[in-house]
C-alpha cells in the first residue's frame, strides 16, 4: 500500500510553508520552532515530497519552497532517514522529473542532487541509468528535467563519475551527451554542453577517448542563435585551451576568428565568457605566434569593452558625486587578512626582493559591481596581452588613445584612462617617450568633474608611479603628489579610496624623497581621519604605515609625532578588543613604532600591555575551546597574530627600551605557548617576535632557550616556508647572543639546515637566512661546524652573492672564514665559489677583508703561481678584476 498523507497533517504542512513566506520575523522564528517539532515526525519528509509532487492544487512557489525545505533536511540529517521514507522521496522524484512546470522541475533536480551527494550515487544504482533513459523522451518536460538533474550531478559529483566506484558510468553518459548536441531544443542542447564541460578540467578518459567528436560537435555550434549555448560552447574552448591545446592547435585561426565575434557578443555573459579566451591564450606559450597577425583586430575589441555599461553606472551610483556623509553599510566592507610577518633581507640595487609578490592586487577600483564582468576581463586581457607583445601592442593602440583621452564623453575617456593603466606594466618601455604629456594630462584628469573618472586616473597614475619617481621631482612628482592628496579629501567615497591606495603606492616608490613634503602629507592624512566612513578609514591606516615604512626614521620629529599620534592612539583606545579593526589599526602602529624609534616611547606602555592581553585571551579561548568544543567558540587568531606582529615592531623599534616592559609582564611565558600552536602563522609571527626579543633584550630570553630550541629545531621543515623562514633567523640571532654557549643546541639544527640549503626550488629567502644562520653557527662554534663545509659551501656562497654588505651578512662571512681556517680542506673543490662570495663585497670592514686576503692568498701559496694562473683562468672577466684591485691575486 503506497503512503497517503492524513488530511490534517497536510493542512498543518500547508500552513507551515505559507507561514514562511511572511516577512515578519515574530512568524519566521515561529516557523523554524515549528519545523524542529515536526522534523521529529518520520514521515514528515513524506508530506513534503506529496506536496513538491503531488499536491498540483497549490500555487508552484508553495510547492518548490516544500521541495527546498526537504532538500535542507536531506543535506542536515539524510542518514536518519527510514528506509522506506528514503525510497519514497527517490521514487516519487524520479517518476516526477518531467512536471509541466519549469520550477519545479529544477526543485526536483536540486534534490536528486543533494541526496546524490550524501554518498547515494552508489546506493542509488538506478538513478544514472533511469535518467540517461529519461532523456530519450519523447515529451520535452521529461528530456528537460532529467538533463537538468543530470548537470546538477555532473557540476556536484564529476570527480566520482569519473572513478571505479561507480563502474565507470561516463564511457555510456558522455556518448550520449554528444548526440544531444543537435537537439531541436535550444534548453537541451544548452544542458548537453554544459554536462560534459563540467569532465574538461578532469581530464575524464571517457572525454579524451571521443575528444574529437566533442571538438568537431563544438564547432557544429558555432552559429547558434541561443546566447546560453553560445556562452557553453565558449566555455568549453576556454578550457580545452588549457588541457588539450594540441586538438586546438590545428584549428587555432578560425577558432581566434570565433572568439573574435563573440567577445562583442550583443549578450554580455556570452562576451565575458569569450573574453576569458585571450586571458587563457596568453598563457600559453603558443600565445604570441598565434595571436600576432590578429592584433589588429583584437585590441580595439578589448578596449571597447573596457567601457563602463549603462548597468555598471547605475550600479556604481557613477551620477552620486558626493557621498562622504553617507555611513557604509557593513556588507560592503571585505574582511581584513593580516599578512604575518616574515624576515628578508636586503638585497643589491634597491629594496627588498622583486618578483617575490604574491599578493594580486591587480584590476583596478570597481570592486563593488558583481566581481567580475567584461570590463574586468578585457582590462585583465589587455593587461597580460601586454607583458606578452610588449612594445609590439603599441602600434594598435596609441591611435586609439588619443581619440579616448581626450574624449568629450566622460564615459570613453574613462575607458581610455584605464587602457593606460592596463598596459602599464609590459608596455612601460615603449610608453615612455610619451609620459612626459600624458602624465600632466592623468593629473588633470584627477580634477575631472566625475568622480568615476577622478577615481581611474588615481590607480593609472599609481601604475606609473616608477617612473614619476625617476623624474626630477619638481617635473612630476610634486604636483602628482599635491593633486593626489587633494583626492584623499574629494567629497565622493570611490575617489578617497583610490586616492588613499594609489597614495600608497607612490610612497613605496618615493621612500625618502618624500621626506621634504612630509609635514603637508600629515597634515592631509590627519584630517582625512575625521572625514572618514568605515571602509576607507581602513585603507588610510594602511596608507599611514606604508608612509612609516617609506620615510623609516626620518619621521621622528616632534612635530610629526605630535600630528600622527594623537588621532592613531584615539582610535586605538575606542576600539574594544573583539574589533577586527584593530588589525590594520595594529599593522599601521607596527610600522609606526619600527618608524619613530625613541620617538614612540611616549606611547608604548599601554600599547605594549594590550598587545600581551590579547594574546593571553587568544591563548586562554583556545584552551578552553580544545577542552569543551561544544561550549566555547574557537577564537580567531588573527587577533593574536596581529599582536605578536606589533610586539615586534615594538622590540625593533624600542631595542633596548623595552627592556622594562619584557621584565613586567609574561610574555615570555606566552611565546613558549604560541611556538607551539597549531596554526602555522602563529608559530611564524612568534618566531620573529622571539628573534626581535634576541636583538632587543636577550638577559630575558636566555633564561628560556634551552626550551625554545628543541621547539626551533622542530620548525625548521620547509614545507611551511614561511615558519620555517623565521625559525632559521631566530637561531642566527640567538647564536650571536649565546657565543660558545651555543654549543650543546647546535645538533639539534644544524643537519635541517644544511639538507634545506641543499634543497632544489628552495624560495630565495629561506635560502638566504640559512646560509647567514649556518654562518653565525659557524662563527660561535667552528669546531661543530666546519667538518660538514663541503656539504654546504657551494649553496652557500651563491646564495649570499646578491646580499647587500650588512651586519648579518659580516658574522656569516667571519663565520665561514674561521671555519675554513680550521677545515680548510672543506672547501678545495669549490674554492671558485667562495672567491665569487667574497667579491661580492663592496666595503667590508677591515679585518674582515684582512681574512679573505689571507685565505685567498693562502691558497694560492698552497697550489703553487702555475697552477693559480691555471685555476683563476676559468674566473669570468669581471671576477678577475675584482679580485686583482681588491686582493692583490
Amino acid at each position: 500500500m503506497e503512503w497517503q498523507p492524513d488530511e490534517q497533517g497536510l493542512q498543518q504542512v500547508l500552513q507551515l510553508l505559507k507561514d514562511s513566506q511572511s516577512p515578519d520575523t515574530a512568524t519566521q522564528r515561529a516557523v523554524q520552532e515549528k519545523l524542529e517539532q515536526l522534523n521529529q515526525f518520520p514521515d514528515f519528509n513524506n508530506y513534503l515530497i506529496f506536496v513538491l509532487t503531488s499536491l498540483k492544487s497549490e500555487d508552484e512557489p508553495t510547492r518548490s519552497l516544500s521541495g527546498l525545505i526537504l532538500k535542507n533536511n536531506v543535506k542536515a540529517h539524510y542518514q536518519n532517514f527510514p528506509p522506506n521514507v528514503a525510497d519514497f522521496i527517490k521514487r516519487e522524484c524520479l517518476n516526477n522529473i518531467g512536471d509541466p512546470s519549469p520550477l519545479i522541475r529544477a526543485t526536483i533536480g536540486i534534490l536528486i542532487t543533494t541526496i546524490a551527494s550524501k554518498g547515494e550515487l552508489q546506493t542509488w544504482p538506478e538513478l544514472l541509468p533511469q535518467l540517461c533513459n529519461l532523456l530519450n523522451s519523447d515529451d520535452y518536460n521529461t528530456c528537460e528535467g532529467s538533463f537538468g538533474a543530470l548537470q546538477k550531478i555532473c557540476e556536484d559529483s564529476s570527480e566520482l563519475l569519473d572513478s571505479d566506484a561507480l563502474n565507470r558510468p561516463l564511457n555510456i553518459m558522455i556518448p550520449k551527451f554528444l548526440q544531444f548536441f543537435k537537439h531541436c531544443s535550444p534548453k537541451i542542447r544548452s544542458h548537453a554542453i554544459a554536462c560534459v564541460n563540467q569532465f574538461i578540467i578532469g581530464r575524464a578518459q571517457a572525454l579524451m577517448d571521443n575528444i574529437d567528436t566533442f571538438i568537431e560537435s563544438l564547432f557544429a555550434l558555432a552559429g547558434d542563435e541561443d546566447s546560453e549555448v553560445r556562452k557553453n560552447v565558449c566555455r568549453a574552448l576556454v578550457m580545452l585551451l588549457e588541457v588539450r591545446i594540441d586538438r586546438l592547435i590545428p584549428h587555432m585561426h578560425s577558432i581566434i576568428q570565433y572568439m573574435l565575434q563573440r567577445t562583442q557578443d550583443p549578450d554580455e555573459n556570452v562576451a565575458l565568457e569569450a573574453c576569458e579566451f585571450w586571458l587563457t591564450l596568453a598563457e600559453q606559450p603558443i600565445c604570441k605566434e598565434a595571436l600576432s597577425g590578429h592584433l589588429v583586430q583584437l585590441i580595439p575589441i578589448l578596449v571597447n569593452g573596457m567601457k563602463y555599461s549603462e548597468i555598471d553606472i547605475i550600479l556604481l551610483k557613477g551620477d552620486v558625486e558626493e557621498d562622504e556623509t553617507i555611513p557604509d553599510s557593513e556588507q560592503d566592507i571585505k574582511p581584513r587578512f593580516h599578512k604575518s610577518r616574515t624576515v628578508t633581507l636586503q638585497h643589491e640595487g634597491g629594496e627588498g626582493e622583486e618578483g617575490e609578490d604574491i599578493d594580486e592586487d591587480e584590476d583596478d577600483d570597481d570592486d563593488t559591481l558583481s566581481d567580475w564582468n567584461l570590463r574586468k576581463c578585457s582590462a585583465a586581457a589587455l593587461d597580460v596581452l601586454a607583458n606578452v607583445f610588449r612594445e609590439e601592442l603599441l602600434p594598435h593602440l596609441l591611435p586609439l588613445l588619443k581619440g579616448l583621452l581626450f574624449h568629450p564623453d566622460w564615459v570613453i575617456k574613462e575607458s581610455g584612462i584605464l587602457v593606460l593603466g592596463a598596459i602599464a606594466e609590459g608596455c612601460m618601455q615603449g610608453m615612455v617617450p610619451y609620459l612626459p604629456e600624458l602624465i600632466p594630462h592623468l593629473i588633470q584628469c584627477l580634477c575631472d568633474k566625475k568622480a568615476l573618472v577622478r577615481s581611474i586616473a588615481c590607480w593609472t597614475l599609481s601604475r606609473y608611479a616608477h617612473w614619476v619617481v625617476s623624474q626630477p621631482p619638481d617635473a612630476h612628482l610634486k604636483p602628482l603628489m599635491t593633486e593626489l592628496l587633494k583626492r584623499i579629501l574629494d567629497g565622493n567615497k570611490r575617489v578617497q579610496e583610490a586616492a588613499c591606495s594609489a597614495f600608497a603606492t607612490l610612497e613605496e616608490e618615493a621612500c625618502t624623497e618624500l621626506v621634504p613634503y612630509l609635514s603637508f602629507i600629515l597634515d592631509t592624512l590627519v584630517f582625512a581621519f575625521g572625514k572618514y566612513q568605515h571602509k576607507n578609514l581602513l585603507i588610510l591606516y594602511d596608507a599611514i604605515g606604508t608612509l612609516a615604512d617609506s620615510v623609516g626614521h626620518h619621521l621622528n620629529q616632534p612635530e610629526y609625532i605630535q600630528k600622527l599620534m594623537p588621532p592613531l592612539i584615539a582610535k586605538w583606545n575606542e576600539l574594544k578588543d573583539e574589533d577586527k579593526d584593530l588589525f590594520p589599526l595594529l599593522e599601521c602602529l607596527s610600522s609606526v613604532a619600527t618608524a619613530l624609534q625613541s620617538g614612540f616611547l611616549p606611547y608604548c606602555e599601554p600599547v605594549y600591555q594590550r598587545c600581551v592581553t590579547l594574546v593571553q585571551k587568544t591563548l586562554a579561548q583556545a584552551m578552553m575551546y580544545s577542552q569543551q568544543p561544544d561550549q566555547y567558540e574557537a577564537p580567531d587568531k588573527d587577533f593574536m597574530i596581529v599582536a605578536l606582529d606589533l610586539l615586534s615592531g615594538l622590540a625593533e623599534g624600542l631595542g633596548g627600551h623595552v627592556d622594562t616592559l619584557v621584565a613586567r609582564s609574561n610574555i615570555m611565558t606566552l611565546l613558549f605557548q604560541c611556538m607551539q600552536d597549531t596554526m602555522p602563522e602563529v608559530r611564524q609571527s612568534s618566531f620573529a617576535l622571539l628573534g626581535d626579543l634576541t636583538k632587543a633584550c636577550f638577559p630575558h630570553v636566555k633564561p628560556c632557550i634551552a626550551e625554545f630550541m628543541p621547539i626551533l629545531g622542530t620548525n625548521l621543515n620547509p614545507e611551511f616556508i614561511s615558519v620555517c623562514n623565521n625559525a632559521t633567523w631566530a637561531i642566527g640571532e640567538i647564536c650571536m647572543q649565546m657565543g660558545v654557549e651555543m654549543q650543546p643546541y647546535i645538533a639539534m639544527v644544524l643537519n635541517q639546515l644544511v639538507e634545506i640549503i641543499n634543497r632544489p626550488n628552495t624560495p630565495k629567502t629561506l635560502l638566504e637566512n640559512t646560509a647567514i644562520t649556518i654562518g653565525r653557527l659557524g662563527y660561535v662554534c667552528p669546531q661543530e661546524v666546519a667538518p660538514m663545509l663541503p656539504q654546504f659551501i657551494r649553496p652557500w656562497c651563491t646564495s649570499l652573492r646578491n646580499i647587500r654588505d650588512n651586519e648579518e651578512k659580516d658574522s656569516a662571512f667571519r663565520g665561514i672564514c674561521i671555519m675554513i681556517g680550521v677545515n680548510p680542506g672543506g672547501v678545495v673543490q669549490d674554492f671558485i665559489f667562495f672567491c665569487d662570495a667574497v667579491a661580492s663585497w663592496v666595503n667590508p670592514k677591515d679585518d674582515l677583508r684582512d681574512m679573505f686576503y689571507k685565505i685567498l692568498h693562502g691558497f694560492k701559496e698552497q697550489v703553487g703561481e702555475e697552477n693559480w694562473q691555471q685555476f683563476s683562468e676559468q674566473f669570468p672577466p669581471l671576477l678577475k678584476e675584482r679580485l686583482a684591485a681588491c686582493y692583490g691575486v
